[in-house]
């Protein structure tokens, strides 16, 4: 796999490109926002490791800008920053997980090896289910050929439920796709975006099954 590693801190970065390499992996690295927009831009990488903190253009800056041009690889931010503004702002901004500074080595590379798992299980941008349409390269949604608008969070819930159609899903699991801290994973708020998403989908299209969660079926046209 080919993994961007996006961070100023000299040490740091070295020692995230010797662990992310003796992984197996084909790395790339750059210390600020422009080098790294720039690098996102115009190479393909089966995911980056993305710093907050980064002089000339910040983090947030540069992952907002790729996602806006259609860059869907995932992306794992890595922050100093503690306060939950700033976890929300990097998930709204299109991240894929979380890590808070100072972080285990094998942790940022179990999280890693998550995303890699998560974004091959599918080979094609775009997702079907009955009538709804997902395309991740442009995070787009069609019912029956209509746009669907959804927060960044709906969006992320039903990418998870269109990857994994058919299958039953725990609050719990769904609540980590969101909330990948643990001190921000709160599994009641995934009732209240299924209900919102149940809203904007054709009828039936989310079942639930009592006691173990919810599943993305053919709700029909």
């Amino acid at each position: 796999m080919r993994i961007l590693v996006v961070e100023d801190e000299p040490t740091l970065r070295q020692q995230l490109v010797q662990a992310i390499a003796a992984a197996g992996h084909t790395l790339e690295a750059a210390a600020d926002g422009v080098q790294a927009h720039y690098l996102g831009e115009v190479e393909s990488y089966d995911a980056v490791v993305l710093d907050l903190g980064l002089p000339q253009l910040d983090g947030l800056s540069v992952l907002r800008r790729w996602r806006a041009a259609g860059r869907n690889m995932p992306v794992l931010i890595l922050t100093a920053r503690s306060a939950w503004q700033e976890k929300v702002a990097g998930m709204d901004a299109g991240a894929d997980d979380y890590l808070a500074k100072p972080f285990h080595m094998e942790e940022l590379l179990a999280r890693l090896r998550a995303l890699l798992r998560r974004g091959g299980e599918h080979g094609s941008a775009q997702w079907q289910c009955g009538p709804i349409w997902l395309d991740t390269r442009q995070a787009r949604v069609t019912v029956a050929g209509q746009p669907l608008q959804l927060t960044s969070h709906e969006f992320k819930l039903l990418s998870l439920l269109m990857q994994r159609k058919g299958e039953v899903l725990s609050r719990t699991e769904l609540s980590e796709h969101i909330y990948p801290q643990d001190s921000d994973r709160d599994s009641n708020t995934i009732e209240v975006f299924i209900g919102r998403l149940r809203k904007k989908l054709p009828g039936g299209s989310i079942e639930t099954v009592r006691g173990l969660g919810y599943r993305l079926v053919d709700g029909g046209a």
